[in-house]
């Protein structure tokens, strides 16, 4: 900030980091806006030392690194054209420009290096009141990105106030422009709403969109009923559980989740709907996800936690399957060896736990 100031250009903290300062919670990225132009910030930054990236320089942004931490410090900028999807800009000397392009009026606070907030459209009276508001007009601020009708959801997932609901104009806006949401990436949606899921309680917003036509813009055949269930019975927010309770969808292709989230959806799900007792979930995968699934059909079937749900959880994850494939063999081999060890395994399972070794050499033997 003082490389910037010694060179008479402005430069202000923007966004999230001044946002979420102000609500005292983390903060992940460290923005700043400055009228100095791209060039002009690489020069200034290797002129004192600095390492500087031109991560989207085209966009007037350049990542610094200080000690280690990445600072992305962008131009001043006003938009000149917009698709919906991406935007046209210009380069600005006006920080009120920059403000009126962006989305909401709490992610247009600024900070000086001396702690001082610029609040240009009113955005620290919106954040006190935990109330998230497009800036100007919000169906202008939606067509100039529609990945904003998700993130004006998310938003108030995480920073409004249910009590008050969501802006009425705000959540107008989102529903009479659906039809923008089908031209969006996949990756950016299923970003988007996984962020949203991860709130600490989405409820409120999730019936908004639910509402709006929003959700079902996204996941056709969404039903809400089993989600605002597990509300009130999970222990901790977990976006993929939450997802599962939505409704059966192809995840890796409507949404782009990684590889990792759609295996573990679709474990929830299948699980979820399946005959597997808790205790098996927890001897085959693990107790987290077996107290996902446990909540899950709790959900489904309105009705509370089985009281004996912990001990089985417990008594699944300690169980070791008292034999190999070596205490099969040579009596068993190839395929035959693979579905012995199977069907033992299932007589185990459904004794509890409890047939020992010798017993289960038995049964091997009279299914011999």
């Amino acid at each position: 900030m003082r490389m910037f100031a010694e060179a008479g250009e402005q430069a202000y903290f923007v966004g999230g980091c001044v946002r979420n300062s102000l609500l005292g919670v983390a903060v992940s990225d460290l923005d700043v806006s400055t009228s100095a132009p791209p060039e002009e910030t690489v020069r200034l930054a290797e002129a004192v030392g600095l390492q500087a990236v031109p991560t989207g320089i085209e966009h007037g942004t350049i990542t610094v690194v200080v000690d280690g931490e990445p600072f992305e410090i962008t131009t001043f900028r006003k938009d000149v054209d917009t698709d919906g999807r991406r935007a046209v800009v210009a380069f600005s000397k006006n920080l009120e420009d920059d403000a009126h392009r962006r989305d909401f009026t709490m992610n247009a606070l600024y900070a000086a290096a001396d702690g001082e907030i610029i609040d240009p459209l009113g955005g620290l009276r919106d954040l006190d009141a935990r109330r998230v508001r497009f800036i100007d007009d919000p169906a202008q601020r939606i067509r100039e990105d529609y990945l904003r009708i998700l993130r004006f959801f998310r938003f108030h997932a995480w920073y409004g106030d249910d009590e008050q609901g969501l802006d009425a104009e705000g959540l107008a806006a989102c529903a009479e422009n659906l039809d923008g949401l089908h031209g969006l990436s996949r990756e950016r949606v299923g970003a988007e709403l996984i962020k949203l899921l991860s709130a600490p309680d989405p409820s409120v917003a999730l019936g908004a969109m639910d509402q709006s036509g929003v959700l079902q813009a996204l996941l056709p055949g969404a039903q809400t009923k089993a989600f605002f269930v597990l509300s009130s019975v999970a222990r901790k927010p977990d976006p993929l559980q939450r997802l599962a309770a939505l409704g059966v969808f192809d995840v890796g292709d409507q949404l782009r989740l990684s590889k990792v989230q759609t295996r573990a959806y679709e474990a929830l799900r299948q699980y979820a709907e399946g005959e597997a007792s808790i205790a098996e979930v927890a001897f085959r995968e693990n107790a987290d996800v077996a107290r996902s699934v446990a909540e899950l059909r709790a959900a489904f079937f309105e009705q509370p936690l089985a009281p004996d749900t912990d001990s089985a959880i417990e008594n699944g994850v300690s169980a070791v399957f008292p034999l190999s494939a070596r205490d099969l063999m040579p009596e068993y081999s190839g395929a035959a060896l693979g579905e012995i060890l199977r069907k033992l395994e299932k007589i185990w399972i459904e004794s509890g736990f409890t047939l020992g070794k010798e017993a289960l050499l038995d049964q091997a033997g009279q299914g011999d």
